[in-house]
C-alpha cells in the first residue's frame, strides 16, 4: 500500500469516528430536526470561509458551469440527507437510524457501476453483505417496536440513499478542484437550503438553550470538518464504494457512546452484528489489498 493511500484510509478510519458521534449530539439537542442541521453546515461554513479566502478565491474562478451545477446537487442532496436523517432519530433508536444510514454499499456499487463503470468483485460483494447482515442483526429489535419505529427506519433507509448519490458526485468534482473549495461550496449551498426550508416550515432559528449552540457547535466541528471533509478529501485516492464500506463502522462507534452518554441498553445482538460488521470490513480491505499487489506484480 502506498504511502497516499494508507494515509486515505488512516483518514477514513478518523472520519468514521467523527461521525459516530452526529447521532449523540443530535440525540441531546432539542431544537427541531431541520434546524440542527442547518446550524451544523453553517458554522462548518462560517469555520471554512478563513481558509477559502487565503487558498481558493483564484481556484473558484476556473470552475466550469458543470462543476457549479454538480456542486448545487451536493449541497441540495447533503442537506435533505441531514434533514431525513436527523427525522429519522425522531422516531427510532440511534442503533437502527444509523445502521440504515450506513447500508450505502448497497446503493454505491450500483451507482459506481453506472457513472464511473467500477466492477466490483464476488469478494467486495460477499464483504458488504456479511457487513449489512451485521447491521441487520443490530437492528432486529428494533423493527418491531412499533410503527413510529418504522416510520424512522424508512427515513434513515431515505437518506442512506441521498448521501451515497452525494459521495458519487463528490467522487466526480474532488477529481479536478481541492478540499477546501469544494467543502465551502457544498457546505454553503446546503446551509442555504437548510435555512430556505427552515423559514418555509416556519422552524424557530432562535431561541434555544445554551446546551443546544454547544451541541450545534460541536456537530460542525467533529462529524462535519472532522468527519464528511475527510470523507470528502479522501475522494481523490479511493472510491465511493471503499468509503461506503468503511462508514458501515459508524453504528458500531454510535451504539457504544450511546451506551455511555445516553444510557441506552446495549444488547447481545447488538455487539455480535458488530463483530459481523468488524469482519466484513476486514475481508474488504484484504482483498482490496491484495489485488493492488497483484497489480503491482504484472506491471512490472
Amino acid at each position: 500500500m502506498n504511502t497516499t493511500r494508507f494515509f486515505a484510509y488512516a483518514a477514513l478510519f478518523i472520519g468514521v469516528l467523527s461521525v459516530s458521534t452526529s447521532a449523540i449530539f443530535v440525540k441531546l439537542t432539542s431544537a427541531p430536526p431541520a434546524v440542527i442541521a442547518f446550524y451544523r453546515l453553517f458554522f462548518s461554513t462560517l469555520l471554512l470561509l478563513p481558509f477559502f479566502l487565503t487558498k481558493s478565491l483564484d481556484e473558484i474562478r476556473k470552475m466550469s458551469i458543470r462543476d457549479w451545477l454538480l456542486s448545487v446537487v451536493s449541497g441540495i442532496l447533503l442537506a435533505f440527507h441531514f434533514i431525513l436523517w436527523f427525522e429519522s432519530l425522531r422516531f427510532t433508536s440511534v442503533a437502527s437510524s444509523v445502521v440504515l444510514v450506513t447500508l450505502q454499499p448497497l446503493f454505491a456499487f450500483i451507482g459506481t457501476y453506472f457513472f464511473f463503470k467500477e466492477r466490483v468483485s464476488l469478494v467486495a460483494i460477499g464483504s458488504a453483505i456479511l457487513s449489512i447482515l451485521g447491521s441487520v442483526v443490530i437492528s432486529w429489535g428494533d423493527f418491531h417496536i412499533s410503527g413510529l419505529a418504522l416510520f424512522g427506519d424508512f427515513l434513515a433507509l431515505a437518506a442512506c440513499g441521498l448521501i451515497t448519490a452525494y459521495l458519487l458526485v463528490g467522487q466526480e468534482i474532488r477529481q479536478r478542484h481541492t478540499l477546501t473549495l469544494y467543502t465551502f461550496i457544498v457546505y454553503g449551498l446546503s446551509s442555504l437550503t437548510l435555512l430556505l426550508y427552515c423559514l418555509l416550515l416556519d422552524y424557530p432559528l432562535a431561541p434555544y438553550p445554551m446546551e443546544d449552540w454547544y451541541y450545534f457547535c460541536l456537530l460542525a466541528l467533529i462529524p462535519t470538518l472532522l468527519g464528511h471533509s475527510l470523507f470528502n478529501w479522501s475522494l481523490k485516492w479511493v472510491s465511493t464504494n471503499t468509503i461506503s464500506m468503511m462508514i458501515l463502522l459508524e453504528p458500531v462507534g454510535s451504539i457504544i457512546l450511546a451506551y455511555y452518554f445516553l444510557d441506552e441498553i446495549l444488547i447481545n445482538t447488538q455487539v455480535i452484528g458488530g463483530g459481523i460488521i468488524i469482519v466484513g470490513i476486514i475481508f474488504f480491505l484484504l482483498e482490496k489489498q491484495i489485488l493492488s499487489v497483484m497489480s503491482k506484480k504484472v506491471k512490472e
